[in-house]
């Protein structure tokens, strides 16, 4: 029983391994839909951040996202 937590702990994860981001651009999607992530952006800084005024920007976002 005393093995587990020297091999990773009872879940077997590593506690206190450095967790490394990934590189930004590396998902495929982060190019796809970059015009309509520009339009969605763009409205929120314009708008004060109120998501209520930029849902058909958001919508057109995600839905380039579902389609990818």
């Amino acid at each position: 029983m005393d093995d587990l937590f020297f091999t990773g702990g009872v879940f077997g994860g590593t506690r206190g391994a450095r967790v490394v981001p990934l590189e930004k651009g590396v998902f495929p999607l982060d190019h796809e839909c970059e015009l309509e992530k520009k339009d969605y952006l763009n409205c929120q800084k314009t708008s004060g951040h109120q998501s209520e005024t930029c849902r058909e920007f958001s919508k057109k976002y995600l839905h380039c996202r579902m389609e990818k």
